[in-house]
């Protein structure tokens, strides 16, 4: 072990123990989270008019407070953008994190205090850390440089308010140590313009040894390729000998692991993934030898799981973590230290373990298909995908999905956009695989299919490579959160982006 190593490791022996406690004891670190956010938001105009000094319970608070999209919180955001105080939370809110997740419509921004940057988004990426450190105590990661891309800042006003990506306004925050580690200056990570700024990494970074690298997987992948470009050869390993991980989130790795393969030779780097948005840091592997995120209990985050028979009520119920089930599709509900008061994310899990709480991502609580009933899921999709590219060994590149109706009676069949980087051998072959694998893992979508009574053959629709690019790039999307639509239960992306074939 090396004596970087050796250092972080004593610093952080405290927080380790810190985090089997919240494993050991769930129950009293999320309360201790839940009454610290309600005794500091009380004076707050929403904790007047919700009364939390009142709060006697958990149960009162979700009696008293109800669950909230962004609509419906957004003029209280509004205000606090102008430089209001105390309205969602105590204080003046600087900070704004721009994101609009995969809609065309206008852009959310979410509030992100001091208090989050340093108790949440820090401690998170400082957790992946040492997390990644326990497992592999003789890894180099610290002895070189962490290659990202992250999002732009802009000024809002004239009271130091700004708003843009998360990852930008963690850059723009980062401690002296944190900014050392980086391979690049802030200037550059900062860039406005998405692809001067990746020109300008790429040749910064090849000069750098690279050990990290973290970002959107489908990013992250432009980004290699265009280094591997630069540098003239089609070995990662060529620009950086010593590359050992990525951290990935925002989209699951497995419809691109394929693609990684290719830029990063198979066993020679690690992948750890975390759940990171702009509403927070919720949770991360801590063992890599398992596909599932250990829930982080002890930020500054208080959650609550919505059932998806929930979705769409009037007054919708939704559980504490004692109180929900193994392998059961569940909506993110949280409320944090930015003041999101029992803000749906959009965002859809489901536990893999109870003790510890685990979880994995299953997709997004507007990114399906259940027009004729299916229950189509992101998580099921990307396994389909993922199985159809193995077995014709094939690259998907990007991918959509949305329902066609061919029937009065409810008939029709799902649409599938796809960008290859790597043709299949068998293209029948890969659509049958895909639907077969898709009868496998949802037993609604198979029900569906059963003698094509309800649901057709899927047709997929082959698009030339650099299609999605040009399509996000026309919608000013290209890089930090943004993201391509998986599935969604309208034709409203799907007919957009095919305009651009």
């Amino acid at each position: 072990m090396n004596i970087i190593n050796r250092i972080v490791n004593l610093i952080g022996k405290y927080r380790l123990s810190k985090i089997e406690f919240f494993k050991a004891h769930p129950k009293e670190a999320q309360e201790k989270v839940f009454w610290s956010l309600v005794k500091k938001a009380k004076k707050t105009e929403w904790g007047e008019k919700y009364k939390y000094a009142d709060f006697k319970s958990i149960a009162d608070f979700q009696k008293n407070v109800p669950i909230s999209r962004y609509e419906e919180i957004y003029p209280y955001i509004h205000r606090m953008m102008h430089g209001e105080r105390n309205v969602l939370w105590p204080g003046l809110i600087r900070w704004f994190a721009k994101s609009s997740g995969t809609t065309n419509a206008r852009s959310k921004y979410i509030p992100v205090s001091r208090a989050s940057i340093k108790k949440i988004h820090f401690k998170g990426g400082e957790d992946v850390a040492l997390l990644y450190l326990k497992n592999h105590p003789d890894s180099g990661i610290l002895l070189g440089k962490n290659m990202a891309v992250p999002g732009s800042l802009e000024k809002m006003s004239n009271k130091g308010i700004y708003f843009g990506d998360i990852s930008a306004i963690i850059i723009k925050n980062l401690p002296l140590w944190a900014k050392l580690l980086s391979g690049a200056n802030t200037k550059t990570n900062l860039t406005k313009d998405w692809e001067e700024k990746t020109e300008k990494l790429a040749y910064m970074a090849c000069q750098r040894d690279v050990r990290l690298i973290a970002g959107v997987p489908s990013w992250t992948a432009v980004l290699l390729k265009k280094f591997l470009e630069i540098e003239r050869t089609d070995n990662i390993f060529d620009i950086w000998p010593n590359l050992e991980l990525f951290i990935h989130g925002g989209i699951s790795l497995k419809p691109y692991q394929h693609l990684f393969d290719e830029l990063i030779s198979p066993g020679k780097i690690r992948y750890m993934e975390a759940y990171n948005a702009s509403e927070g840091f919720f949770a991360m592997q801590d063992d890599l030898s398992k596909d599932d995120m250990l829930l982080m209990l002890d930020y500054g985050i208080f959650f609550e799981f919505m059932p998806m028979s929930e979705i769409g009520k009037e007054n919708p119920k939704a559980l504490i973590l004692d109180k929900v089930e193994l392998e059961k599709n569940y909506a993110i509900v949280i409320s944090t230290n930015s003041g999101l008061w029992r803000y749906m994310i959009g965002d859809t899990v489901k536990f893999t373990s109870l003790k510890p709480y685990k979880i994995k991502i299953t997709g997004r609580t507007r990114s399906f298909i259940n027009t004729f009933g299916e229950e189509l899921m992101v998580e099921n999709a990307e396994v389909a995908i993922a199985e159809a590219m193995k077995m014709t060994e094939s690259i998907v590149q990007e991918f959509t999905a949305a329902p066609v109706i061919i029937s009065q009676f409810g008939g029709g069949f799902h649409e599938r956009v796809i960008e290859f980087e790597k043709e299949p051998k068998d293209f029948q072959r890969f659509k049958k695989v895909l639907d077969l694998k898709l009868r496998e893992v949802n037993s609604d979508y198979d029900a569906k299919r059963h003698k094509d009574l309800l649901l057709k053959q899927p047709l997929i629709q082959r698009v030339p490579k650099g299609t999605f690019y040009k399509w996000l790039k026309s919608k000013g999307k290209l890089g930090g959160q943004h993201k391509v639509p998986r599935l969604s239960n309208s034709r409203e992306y799907i007919d957009d982006l095919m305009t651009m074939v």
